[in-house]
């Protein structure tokens, strides 16, 4: 039924301050933008081995929740201390520290400059499953 992340959709409300910020968590700028003259209001890259999707949405166009909701997508990073450090360095804050779970396996989270929640993993099992 599932096959993969197809996209990992983040909001923000200062767009030009999100996509700058990105670009350099990314250390690229995104390689898909709307509209194509103007504010952005949508901006996408792509990163890691599979070229995931990350996309950044204006606030304004979020679907209304009723109640309380929200998710944790933690993407997989080789030095979970150092990916950790970067973003803080990018101006990002400690939401969970970096927190060994298991044998090889560690998480850490940290809340964007626009109140997204990022999370980090360092998996053992999906090292081995993307090992050259």
């Amino acid at each position: 039924m599932f096959r993969g992340l197809a996209n990992l959709n983040l909001v923000a409300v200062d767009m030009d301050a999100a996509v700058e910020w990105y670009t350099a968590v990314f250390e690229t700028a995104p390689y898909f933008v709307r509209p194509e003259q103007g504010p952005a209001q949508y901006a996408e890259w792509r990163f890691g081995d599979d070229e995931d999707e990350f996309a950044l949405m204006d606030a304004r166009f979020r679907p209304a929740l009723t109640q309380p909701g929200g998710a944790l997508v933690s993407m997989h990073v080789d030095d979970i201390q150092s990916s950790f450090d970067r973003l803080l360095a990018l101006g990002a804050s400690v939401f969970d520290p970096v927190t060994q779970r298991g044998e090889g396996w560690w998480s850490a989270s940290v809340s964007d400059p626009f109140g997204n929640l990022i999370g980090l993993i360092q998996s053992p099992h999906w090292a081995a499953q993307h090992a050259d």
